[in-house]
C-alpha cells in the first residue's frame, strides 16, 4: 500500500517502525486496508444474495443480519500480493465487478 510515498508491507501484527510519525503512517494504511476490504465484502456479499435470489433460491433476511462484513479468511493480510491488473480488469462484467462464482454439486460449502 503507498501512503505519501512510502510502501508499507505489514508483516505481523505490531509496529516495526521506530519514529512516531512512521506508526501513525503505518496504522493509517492498515486501517485504510481494513476498511478497504470491508466496503467490498459488503458489495460482494449483496451481489451473491442478489444472484442467488435471482436464481430463485430463498435468502432469509434473518439470517444475513448475522453476516459480519468484517471478516478476512479470504484474505492474506500479510506479505506481498502481486496482481496482473489488466488480467484482472479484463475479467471485470460491464458493471465493473469480477464474476461470482457459480458452486457445482461437487464442491464442498466452506
Amino acid at each position: 500500500m503507498r501512503y505519501a510515498g512510502t510502501c508499507f508491507t505489514p508483516t505481523r501484527a505490531r509496529s516495526e517502525r521506530c519514529h512516531l510519525q512512521q506508526q501513525n503512517d503505518q496504522a493509517w494504511c492498515s486501517t485504510l486496508t481494513a476498511n478497504a476490504i470491508t466496503a467490498w465484502t459488503i458489495e460482494h456479499l449483496g451481489l451473491a444474495v442478489e444472484q442467488l435470489r435471482s436464481r430463485g433460491r430463498v435468502v432469509d433476511d434473518t439470517l444475513l443480519a448475522h453476516l459480519s462484513p468484517a471478516q478476512s479468511d479470504n484474505v492474506g493480510l500479510t506479505g506481498t500480493i502481486t496482481v496482473d491488473i489488466d488480467h484482472k480488469l479484463a475479467q471485470l462484467d460491464p458493471t465493473g465487478h469480477r464474476p461470482l462464482r457459480t458452486p457445482t454439486a461437487a464442491s464442498p460449502a466452506p
